[in-house]
């Protein structure tokens, strides 16, 4: 039987969420009253190898699907990143999944390397600062960075939109999912050596472009993050950790030799688990043993307890001896156990029911990253997964800055129905309850269906635009 859950929507009062939470029986910071600034914690200043962020809210990088099939912006990108100026978000992490090759691009509308990037870059980030001076702010404490990233076994580069998965090594569950005609090829060293070129290239078209910072991105089973966990593959990016880390290490070096004074950030699935499939009444199963799962990066196995963070932790003190202080933390993947990456009610069309409360996916995200957090104190840290929390966002907010689980919180799903919400929240003004993002996750079952990136239930825009009808066709047949 399909599993129902109370929605956060129903859930009116600070009373009445305070005591869901409670029956849950996990931790989940929360205060019933939110600050506006300039008393507000999230509205404190903060300090990183970047510049300064003159707040605490973070627009993390989304992958669009609106570009040109040769990797440029359109309208639609445009228009996104403006909107992320305007949201009043000091700290712009990525703005954009930007694919560093074009085998690597997750999609086959992904802004991708190429001829013209500086010049796209340069206006892209331009939408941006506008939107923020229209909002009324000023940009001296506003810190933009761009994502940089290669989707690996995730990868559906051209127009035909059919995967051309490229793994980092052979994995008994996933390559079936990506590949169910024969085995996934395979990177060679070469390849990654090439890969790493391609990123400090990118970097230093992002510096050129203004940008003080570019993420190497190693999260949601992308090929960075799949290459922590190559412990099986031979060669110079694979088997013990100095070899899994072989990436960030050489291409950081290439961009501190060719891009000088260009911060650099790594947004990091901390932890992870085995991939869920549908089960009866489409709920989500594990298509292996938890418990004795070899192949996650920092593993969950499914119960009660912490996920182990012993692998995270190594990383983490990598960063530290890189002197990079930027870190956004995340969990698992949106492709194989989307409910522990990006807790949701609804899930997208090829997704399943969530196996438990999304609420307890969030708690997760949270508590790990507050943990991390403790541990380096030297490192400013966003944390990921606030969308779900819908009204009581801004309540979780607060008490996590507050309390030092993160320095940032990062809003992702939310700024596509909401792009305003930290610009209410800290002005003191009640929230807009019909913009809320109530994770329905047609921002993921269209773009997986060929359609655009967009909020089409609740942005009026995506309402009226054609891929709406699609959508509900696409809907509809499922």
């Amino acid at each position: 039987m399909s599993r129902t859950y109370p929605r956060i929507a129903a859930l009116k009062t600070a009373a009445q969420f305070e005591a869901h939470v409670a029956s849950l029986g996990i931790p989940l910071p929360f205060e019933p009253e939110v600050e506006a600034a300039p008393a507000s914690p999230l509205a404190q200043a903060s300090d990183t190898t970047a510049g300064r962020a003159g707040n605490r809210f973070s627009i993390l990088p989304m992958e669009g699907w609106d570009g040109t099939p040769d990797g440029r912006p359109t309208d639609l990108t445009r228009r996104r990143w403006r909107r992320f100026g305007e949201s009043g978000a000091k700290l712009i992490w990525g703005g954009e999944a930007f694919a560093v090759r074009h085998d690597g691009r997750a999609n086959p509308n992904q802004l991708c390397l190429g001829p013209t990037s500086e010049a796209d870059l340069v206006q892209l980030r331009q939408y941006l600062l506008e939107g923020h001076r229209a909002a009324g702010l000023g940009t001296d404490d506003l810190v933009i960075g761009l994502q940089l990233t290669h989707s690996g076994r995730y990868s559906r580069p051209d127009q035909d939109k059919k995967p051309k998965p490229l793994a980092a090594y052979a994995h008994p569950v996933l390559d079936r999912r990506v590949s169910p005609g024969g085995p996934v090829p395979l990177l060679s060293d070469d390849d990654l050596d090439d890969l790493s070129a391609r990123l400090v290239q990118a970097a230093v078209l992002a510096q050129r472009a203004g940008f003080t910072f570019v993420d190497v991105k190693h999260c949601h089973g992308y090929l960075g993050h799949e290459l922590l966990s190559a412990r099986s593959r031979e060669g110079r990016f694979g088997g013990d950790f100095a070899g899994r880390t072989r990436l960030l290490r050489q291409t950081v070096e290439g961009i501190r030799r060719d891009a000088p004074g260009l911060a650099i950030g790594v947004r990091l699935s901390a932890f992870d688990t085995t991939p869920f499939s549908k089960g009866e009444g489409d709920v989500g199963v594990p298509d292996a043993s938890q418990a004795d799962y070899a192949y996650a990066f920092g593993r969950w196995d499914g119960t009660d307890a912490a996920p182990d963070l012993s692998e995270a932790r190594a990383f983490l003190s990598l960063l530290a001896e890189l002197g990079i202080d930027l870190v956004c933390l995340t969990a698992g993947s949106p492709y194989y156990n989307p409910h522990i990456q990006r807790p949701a009610t609804f899930p997208p069309s090829d997704g399943y029911q969530p196996p438990e409360d999304p609420l307890k996916g969030v708690a997760r995200q949270i508590a790990a990253t507050a943990a991390l957090k403790a541990d380096f104190p030297q490192l400013r840290v966003v944390g990921s997964a606030y969308s779900y929390l819908q009204d009581w966002l801004p309540n979780v907010a607060q008490a996590v800055v507050r309390s030092g689980g993160a320095d940032f919180i990062g809003l992702g799903r939310m700024v596509l129905s909401y792009p305003d919400l930290p610009i209410d929240v800290l002005r003191g003004q009640p929230l807009k309850r019909k913009a809320i993002c109530r994770t329905f996750s047609d921002c993921t079952t269209g773009p997986r269906n060929g359609l655009v990136s967009g909020c089409f239930p609740l942005d009026p825009f995506y309402t009226a635009h054609p891929d709406h009808a699609r959508l509900k066709a696409v809907k509809a047949g499922a």
